[in-house]
Parts: C-alpha cells; structure tokens; sequence
C-alpha cells in the first residue's frame, strides 16, 4: 500500500501532572491568553507588581546586593547590572549571570524567577548577576542579546575587584531568558569574548520559526502557548520573523555551528509548546560534539516550577540543576 507522504495531524497533548493540573488551571483562569501586541502592556504590569525587593533578594543577609549601570552597546544606552553577592563565602565566588525571561517583551532583572536562581546560588556558595536588557517591540534585535553581551562583557572584566571569579561564569535563562543565554554563548564563542563555564537553558525560546510538532500540537495548551511564542518573536524580529534573514544569536536554533559551546543544561517540559526545540537544540549539540544535559518534565508545563514550585516534579528540577551546577563549576 503506498500514499504521500504528508504531515500527521497533531495529536492530543500529553496529560499534565496531577499536581500541576489544578494549579495550572487557576493561573490561566486570571491570565489572558495567548500573548497578543494588545496584552502587552498587561504583561509588564505584571512583572512589575512582582519584582523582588531588596529584603527578598538579600535573605535575611545571605546576600549583599549592588546596583551597577555599565556602558552599553556602541551607541545605546548604559546597562543596568544586579550584582547579588553571598556573605561569608571566600573570594572568588562563581557566577551565574542571569538574563531574564518574559517572551522578549516584559520582565526585568528583579522578576520572580530571579528567586530560583538565588535559591541555587544560596544552596552552593554562588553570586547572581542578573541584566536588565532593553524589551521588544520597542527594542527589537540585536537590542537584547547585544545589552546582555555588553554586560557580560563587562561583568568578564571587572570580576576581580568585585570579589568574582571570571572563569566560572554559567549563563542561565527562561524563557526569552533561555534564548538571550543560549545567543550569549554563540556569540561570545563567534567573537572571542568571554568564555562562560556552562549555559543554564531552562524552556528556552530558540526558533522564531514556530514550526515544531510541540508548536502545533500546543498552539493554545499551556501557558506559553504556540500562539503566544509566535507572538514573542514577532515582536522581537518583527517581519523577519521566519524569514532568512534572523540570526542565530536571536534564534540560537538557527545556528549551523553548535561546535565549541560550554556545556548545556537544556530542560522542557513535555506539555509545552517549546518541546521540540530543546530536544533537537540538545540532539544537535551532541552531533557537534559538544556537552550537553537534556530534561524532559513528564507532565509538565513551561515554567512550572516558578508558579509551582512544592510539586514533586519542580523539587526534582531544582535538584537537577543544582547537580549539573555543581559538576559545571567544579
């Protein structure tokens, strides 16, 4: 028996966890979805109603906290910096150098997920920088991932007065934060900057292209939704979005390259629209010879841990990372 050969119709989407389900289903009973340019503004309410203050950073002094503004791309604004440094820990501390999420178009480097890099750092003796990028549409590519390289730069540089160690740098993002982290390593590699100890991937945003089975089968399941990444990176790369013309430090799966990369924790969860992407980014790592570390969450949706974060599955992701950062950073 022959036939063409045509693309299967999606599937129905893997079941969540029972103890994600519920809690999933009061998010998005307050949370409008998918992202669209209208709910944008929303979005960035609120990020700003959940910042983290400086007593909710320092923990009750187990972290002395620093704002820092540093030059910039040429010919664009300076960048702010969040230096959060552990007390009573030796000279030279390793860092995690933090790029935030929020679909390219909100969050700051005080948002929520922020607390999940400190409760890292908190665990192993760890100093947190976390850059406040310029945001989409406003600011479409190359502006983020050059903000976050010109504070990474920097960060490289004046480690040492700072009480940090330049050659134990891991970069970690979510989200929007994952692809800024994921572009950062690509193009420090491609213009010989610094040299990070590791990339920290969590549910990274890597192909603008949207075409992924995950992207369609999850195109309104979830949060972070198929329909809502479309609509990320099109605020980000505008009409180029899907075309030839996007570079692989905006969408790292674009990249022909991945040879040469520091090691790689990739996670997703099994019932979110970015599925795929981490996986095939993960497979093509390993093709070039490159390390890396794949989790896929059974039952779990994007970001699950940050909004439920006493679920078995997210107390296991935390641990994970936490091992793979301590084998990174020796």
């Amino acid at each position: 028996m022959t036939g063409t050969a045509t693309r299967p119709v999606a599937a129905a989407p893997p079941p969540f966890d029972p103890e994600l389900a519920g809690p999933l289903a009061e998010i998005l009973s307050e949370l409008p979805m998918p992202l669209t340019a209208d709910l944008v503004a929303d979005r960035r309410r609120r990020s700003r109603a959940g910042r983290l203050t400086d007593a909710q950073i320092r923990r009750d002094g187990a972290f002395e906290i620093e704002e820092r503004t540093v030059p910039g791309p040429a010919g664009a604004p300076d960048v702010p910096l969040l230096i959060c440094r552990p007390t009573n820990v030796p000279a030279p501390v390793p860092v995690v150098y933090h790029t935030h999420g929020g679909g390219m178009v909100a969050g700051s480097h005080r948002s929520t997920e922020l607390a999940g890099e400190l409760d890292r750092a908190q665990a192993l003796g760890l100093a947190v920088v976390s850059v406040d990028y310029r945001l989409a549409p406003e600011h479409p590519d190359p502006a983020p991932v050059e903000d976050c390289y010109a504070g990474l730069r920097w960060l490289a540089e004046h480690a040492g007065p700072l009480g940090l160690d330049p050659d134990r740098i891991v970069l970690s993002g979510n989200s929007a934060g994952g692809a800024l982290a994921a572009g950062l390593a690509l193009l420090s590699r491609d213009r010989g900057g610094p040299r990070p100890r590791g990339q920290l991937l969590q549910f990274p945003m890597l192909d603008d292209r949207c075409l992924s089975d995950s992207c369609r089968q999850l195109g309104r399941v979830g949060l972070w939704d198929g329909l809502s990444n479309r609509a990320g990176w099109t605020a980000l790369l505008g009409a180029r979005r899907g075309t030839a013309s996007v570079s692989c430090y905006a969408a790292p799966a674009r990249a022909i390259d991945l040879s040469g990369l520091p090691p790689a924790y990739l996670e997703v969860g099994s019932v979110e629209a970015l599925r795929d992407e981490g996986i095939a980014y993960a497979s093509r790592i390993w093709q070039s010879g490159g390390q890396a570390e794949l989790h896929v969450w059974s039952g779990a949706f994007h970001s699950f841990d940050e909004w439920v974060p006493t679920a078995t599955v997210s107390r296991s992701a935390h641990q994970a990372r936490v091992g793979w950062l301590t084998r990174v950073l020796g």
